[in-house]
This record gives structure tokens, sequence and C-alpha cells, in this order.
């Protein structure tokens, strides 16, 4: 009884004696559900315990006490007797409450739930990877890291390197694999790996035009039964063989794809089917080609391949079938929203909120690209059949406007009408053309924009500019911010020389379009007129920065600096010309003239002997190249030259003289005596072939000479009474009259001494030579523009006109007046 404690008094011993847990109510055992499933599972079904220590019977086993004493279990399940002490702590003398709960703290331990008291836990076991599953497992994320690198790096453009990290993937893979089967776990390879680096490598190989060994990566993948769905990599090959122009084993490895892929997979079966199409395309198979792209039309239509079927019965001449190809091409369903769920409604703010979100989203965005794609495929079918469906084009036309209103693309028709305006034009029926376009006066304002900005330009090509500028304004009121409208405005303001007014509207027109090449050119063009050399710079820089290749562009920047008189910044610019188009017989000849002003001839030479080669019919070129080789003391090969410049221009004396004149340097006086007597007989009043015939026949002692020393005689009296009397004329006339001839020859001079600045110094040569008692006069520049025009010349100070060449990217091109013809 020692080790029993008693209550305290004031503790009321069988107080809550019924207030229990109804969880012991031993009673309704029989009646709970869960406690006789636990009796039937295995936790009801224990083993009895066994002894502790071998070799010790199962029976009652004393327990030590904190008091050293031994107490015997008072059951088999070593239960201890009711109030014994166990680790220092008192157990009441009461059945109800539950041992440990006491309201002192227990004796001999603190309150410990978490178990602190026994310290900070042991640290990890390190892994060792020197074993070989982490060796596998380090190997196997190192071929994945390299397969994502090379894909990030395909990415980004850097293709050699994307090739370098498959290969290095490809090796790492197969010692992996060795690995694994040193390690005696070949079972466990991991097909998902290799089959990813293999069709990484592939595709890298691909990607480098490296065709051979993509093949046989593929090859690889194909071939090896493991792979489920491999086959369907035989698209890539057939992709690679149609790369190389291998159609027929193309068609061959498409069809093997397509044996199989399942039906299951129609979407697929549908695009190799229509790569099948493409490539009877290429082979010129055009029924093969129509039966593929008819079934195709007949499962799953859509807007490329209606327009490849189009194409082909195109080429096969069916006009029937062209109509029903095209109805089938307008009936396609895009499966895109109405336009109108993206307006805002003025009553719901929440709506309104997530539409403005979603108005210009990626998907939004995808939407207007897949109709933008459609109404090109249209718009180009249309103009490619119209004249080929009827007898006259506008028939066709006709019949492809009514198609278009009756579909879903009603706002094409009126582009489809400016269309067959446009084709009007490329059979030189301008009244047609007009015609067809003054009917668009009436419609809403941005038709009737185009068709007045396409009016305005067919008068001003036909110098009407009165008309020009009244469509121009025209086309400025329907649509005050059309950049073509403002352009052709400016252009008609531009040859009233009204330059200050023409640089606003330009102006205007690039606020309007920024990306407007043609207001760029024609502002820097203005400014040039102006004076204003170093803005003009501005403008044509900028503009070669949009248009690197335009050799326009950079023939007015060499033409600016050298205004500027930097000839070295104009010989850079010339050359970047010549790159671009190598065979510019005039920027050679420009580079020639640039070179001989800085004094060196032989680069001259060679620049100006190139542009002779591709423009044999340049007056300045071949007077240039005459007076070289008579400089050079090498007559007989100037005399090639001057025959040309003969054939040119017949009624230039001087050139016919020049020919004389080698052929008497070069000691030929037979022949130079006939070429002047050539000359005599066609010019009988030139004094300076009288002068050389006497002097010839004088050497050569002749009898003509009297005859042609009588006949010079003659001349020369005449010239003198010419002479005079246009001088007693000049002194009896009035002095307003005097004043305005002076005025006027005055002018006159100024025009032929500034057209004859190039040539001056070779003018002074020619001059030099025995017998040249007049001046050498340089060709006029209405001679030049009569006998040659200049690709580089007149063209490139005429601004541009609101024109725009729009490439298509199927089998034909088309040109179209106007920016605004097609919707961009």
């Amino acid at each position: 009884m020692e080790h029993v404690h008693l209550a305290v008094e004031e503790d009321d011993l069988y107080s809550g004696y019924n207030d229990y847990n109804p969880t012991f109510d031993s009673e309704e055992l029989e009646n709970d559900v869960g406690f006789q499933q636990a009796v039937r599972t295995s936790h009801g079904r224990r083993p009895p315990m066994t002894a502790k220590f071998p070799g010790t019977p199962i029976g009652p086993r004393s327990l030590a006490t904190s008091f050293g004493a031994r107490l015997h279990m008072a059951s088999s399940m070593g239960r201890p007797m009711t109030g014994a002490v166990q680790d220092g702590s008192a157990r009441p003398m009461t059945a109800v409450r539950a041992a440990g709960y006491t309201s002192a703290l227990s004796r001999g331990s603190a309150f410990d739930p978490l178990g602190q008291s026994r310290g900070p836990a042991p640290a990890l076991e390190a892994k060792n990877e020197d074993t070989p599953e982490e060796k596998i497992k380090i190997l196997e994320k190192k071929v994945n890291d390299l397969i994502e690198e090379s894909c990030m790096a395909q990415s980004m453009g850097a293709l050699q390197v994307a090739l370098e990290k498959a290969k290095e993937a490809g090796r790492k893979e197969r010692a992996l694999v060795r690995q694994r089967e040193q390690s005696g776990s070949a079972d466990h390879i991991n097909l998902d790996l290799t089959y990813s680096v293999l069709l990484n490598l592939a595709n890298q190989y691909t990607n480098n035009e490296m065709y051979p060994e993509a093949l046989n990566s593929y090859q690889i993948i194909v071939k090896n039964k493991m792979f489920s769905n491999a086959g369907r990599l035989k698209v890539n090959m057939a992709n690679i063989y149609f790369k190389q122009k291998n159609y027929p084993k193309a068609i061959k490895f498409y069809r093997m794809a397509l044996d199989q892929i399942t039906n299951a997979h129609k979407e697929m079966r549908i695009k190799i089917m229509q790569n099948i199409g493409v490539v009877f395309i290429c082979m010129g198979q055009y029924t093969d080609a129509i039966t593929s792209f008819e079934h195709i039309m007949s499962e799953s239509p859509n807007i490329k391949t209606g327009f490849n079927l189009i194409l082909c019965y195109y080429a096969i001449g069916d006009r029937e079938r062209m109509k029903k190809a095209f109805q089938k091409l307008i009936s396609v369903p895009l499966g895109i929203d109405d336009e109108d769920k993206y307006i805002p409604s003025n009553e719901d703010t929440s709506s309104n909120m997530v539409i403005e979100a979603i108005k210009n989203d990626k998907l939004h965005q995808m939407e207007r690209d897949l109709k933008t794609l459609a109404e090109k495929y249209i718009m180009t079918a249309a103009k490619l059949i119209a004249p080929a469906i009827e007898t006259l084009f506008a028939t066709g036309f006709d019949w492809c406007v009514d198609m278009v209103k009756s579909s879903q693309y009603v706002e094409l028709a009126n582009d489809l009408e400016i269309n067959k305006a446009i084709t009007y034009l490329r059979q030189k029926d301008f009244n047609q053309a007009v015609e067809t376009l003054k009917a668009f006066e009436k419609k809403d304002s941005r038709v009737k924009s185009a068709a007045a900005t396409n009016l305005s330009f067919l008068y001003f090509l036909e110098k009407d500019y009165d008309q020009a500028d009244r469509y121009a304004d025209l086309a400025m009121n329907a649509d005050r911010y059309n950049p073509a409208a403002l352009i052709n405005k400016g252009n008609t303001v531009f040859v009233k020389q009204e330059y200050e007014k023409a640089a606003e509207f330009y102006k205007e027109a690039l606020r309007n379009d920024s990306s407007c090449t043609e207001g760029l050119y024609n502002l820097g063009l203005t400014y040039k007129r102006l004076n204003r050399l170093e803005e003009a710079l501005d403008c044509f820089l900028k503009l070669h920065a949009i248009l690197r290749n335009s050799s326009q562009v950079m023939y007015q920047l060499a033409s600016l600096y050298e205004l500027l008189e930097n000839p070295e910044q104009a010989i850079e610019w010339l050359m970047q010309v010549i790159s671009v188009t190598p065979t510019d017989a005039q920027a050679l000849a420009k580079l020639g003239e640039l070179h001989d002003g800085e004094g060196d001839k032989s680069q001259a030479f060679q620049y100006y002997y190139e542009s002779f080669r591709y423009f044999p019919s340049n007056i300045d070129v071949i007077e240039w190249l005459g007076a070289y080789y008579i400089e050079t003391q090498f007559c007989e090969k100037a005399i090639q030259y001057f025959e040309r410049a003969t054939l040119i221009q017949p009624t230039q004396v001087k050139w016919q003289l020049m020919v004389a004149s080698c052929y008497r340097r070069s000691g030929n006086s037979q022949k130079a005596l006939e070429t002047y007597k050539e000359i005599h007989r066609k010019f009988p009043e030139n004094v300076e072939c009288l002068r050389f015939l006497v002097r010839l026949c004088t050497d050569m002692q002749l009898k003509e000479v009297q005859d042609y020393a009588t006949k010079l005689k003659k001349v020369e009296k005449m010239k003198e009474i010419r002479e005079q009397r246009i001088k007693s004329g000049r002194e009896g006339s009035a002095r307003s009259r005097r004043e305005g001839r002076e005025s006027s020859a005055g002018s006159a001079d100024s025009g032929r001494s500034s057209s004859s600045t190039k040539g001056e110094r070779l003018s002074a040569k020619m001059r030099s030579l025995p017998g040249s008692n007049e001046p050498y006069e340089a060709s006029s520049p209405k001679e030049l523009d009569a006998s040659y025009v200049d690709p580089l010349g007149p063209q490139m100070d005429r601004p541009k006109t609101g024109v725009k060449k729009r490439v298509e990217d199927d089998d034909f091109a088309d040109e179209e007046l106007g920016d605004d013809l097609l919707p961009e």
C-alpha cells in the first residue's frame, strides 16, 4: 500500500464516474460496425505475445519499477496491475481516469510530445555516385539536357551549334547503352530517349541541308521495329526528297506514310495527300494532282487546296471545271468568328473590358491572318481565271464579281472591279480603264478613294496634269489618310515647280504611313530641287535603310555627294550601284567621269569601256573613248568610235571630220582624201573640209587642188557676205529688238556652255588637232535625248507616283496602281 497514493480530500474520487466517452461502452460492441470489421480483419486476430528474450517461456514477466521492486504481470498480455508505479509516475486508484492524464505534473519526466529532448535527427546518408545506377541516371540527364540545348539553339537560328549538340547527345546516348549492357541491365534501355536523340539529330541534319545524313538517321528509326509509330517519319523523308527534286521517290514515301497512318488521324492524311498533289504539279502531272485535290475538297475542304485545284484546271484549260472550283473556293468555311463580336456595347462594362482584352490577342490575329490569306487566294484566282473562262475577259470578270457578291466575301467585289480596270490598262485600252474607274465615283469612300487615286495616276502619265490634280483632290476628299492620293497630289504640284507645296504633301503622306517609300523618295527629290542638299541626303539615307538594294536610291546618294563636292563618297556609292546592277551603263559612265575628274585616266578608261560594251550608243562615252585614243597616239583605234558616232548622229559633220583626221594622222592619206571627198559631197559648204582637201591635194600633187581652192574661196566669200548682212540687219533694227535678240542669244550661249561643261577638256584637245580651226562642239541635250533614254538619268528626277508592285507568292505577278487596291 505504500506505493498507493490516496486522493486529496478536496478531490471527489467518484465525480464524473458515469461521464465517459461512449467509445468505451462495451455493451454496444456487438452493434458497432467498425469494431466488428476490425475483429474480422488482421487487427482483430493478432498472435499472442512471444517472449522478448530467446529461451524464456510465454507468461508473466517482471517489470522493474523506479524503486527497484519487481511486480508480476496480472495477465498474459503484459498489463501492469492497477496502482503500480511506472517511470516514477503514480497512477490513481480508479478505473475511469486514463493512465498518464493526471492534473499534477508527472514525476520523473517533462512534457515533451515532439521528442525534442532526444536531440537533432542524424544527417541524411550521402548518395553514393559510384554505383552503376547513379552513373546511368546522371548520363541520362546529360543526354536530355543536350537535346534541349540543341532545340533551343535551333529556335534561335544557331543551326551549326544545334547540330553539334545533337551529335554530342548521340555519342552520350550510345555510351549510356554500353554502360547498361555492362551493368547487366540491358532490358531497361530507355527506348524513348534513343528515339528522341535520333529524331533530333535527323532534324538538325535537315536544317543544315545535310540531306544524306538526315535520310540515314531517319532510316535507322524507321527500320527499328521497337519504335512505335515510326512509319509516319517517312513524311519527313519524302519532304527531303522533294527538296532534292527527286519527285518520284517523294511520292513513293508519301504513299508509304499514308498507308501506315490510320483513318483516325484524318487531318494528317489530308496534309499528306495535299503534299502528293503539289508534287504531281511539280512533275506536270495535272490529272493526278486533280485527283488528290478533288478528294481533299470532298473530305475536308480548305483554301489552299481549292486554289491549287483551280491552278490545275487552268493548266489543262477546262473552263467549266474552273468555274465549279472557284465556286467551291469561295464557299470554304473559315471557321472564324464574325468581326461584330469585337465591337463593344455601351451597356455592359464588364463585357466591354473582355472585348478590349481579346481584340488584339493572338487568336484574333490568327483569325485576321487566315481571312487575309483567303481573300488573297480568291483575288488571285479570280484574276487568273477571268480572262480564261470566257471569250472576253470583261465577261469573265463580271461572272467572278457576281459569284463573289453572293458569297461571304462581298467586300472583294469592288477590288475585282478595280483589277478589271488594271487589266484594261495592260491591254492599252485606256478609255475602258478610265470608264471602269469612273463608275466608282458614287461608291463608298474607300473604293472611291482607290479609283480616284488610279485615275489621277493615269492622267499624270498622260501629262494631263489638270485632270490628275482634280482626281487627286477627289481621292483626298474621300480619304484624307490615303498616302497614295497625297503622293499623286504632291506630284501634280511638283511638275508645276511649286516645290515647297509638294514637300508638304509628301510629309503628310509620310505622317499617315511611315513606310511609304514613294513619299520619302519624292521628298528627297524635292529637297534636291530646292538645293537643300543636306536634307535630301538625310531622306535618301533613311530610304536606303529601308530599301537596301535599291540602285535608284544609291545613285541619288552618289549624285548628292557629287553636288556636295565629295567625289570619294560618290564613287563609293556608285560602286554599290554596280554591285547591285553590274550592267548599268550610265552608272559605269558616271564612275568613269568621276575618276577622270580625279586624274585617274586608266581607271576612267576601264569604266568608260565597260559602259560602251553594255550600251554602245552613248555619245558622251564614245566621244571620251575616241579622244583618249587620240591622246595616247592610237588613232587607228579611235576611228571605230567616231564611225559609230557618225551612225548615231549622221547630220553632225564633226564626227566625219574626226574620222578623216584620224586617217590623216595615222598616215593613210588616200583613205583620208576619200573620206574628205565624201564629207564634201554631203556638206558642200563646210569650210574646214575644203581646207583639208586643198591641203591634201597639194601634198599629194593632185589636179583637183585648183577646183577645191576655187570652191573654198567662193564659200568663204559667201560666208563673209552672210555675216555682213546679219551685222547690218542688227545695226538697223530697233534697240528693244536688238536687246531682245542679244538676251536670247546670251541665254542660248549659256545653255550651250552648260551642256558642254562635261567635255570641256576633250574639246580643248580636239581643237589642238592640226587643221581644226573651228570650235569642237558638244552634242546638245536634245540630240542626246532623241537618241538615248537614260535608265538612271531623266527618270531619276521624276517624282515617284503612287505605284506599287506586289508579287504574289503563286505562279504569277501583278502590277497594281495605288497602294490601296488590295487591303493590306
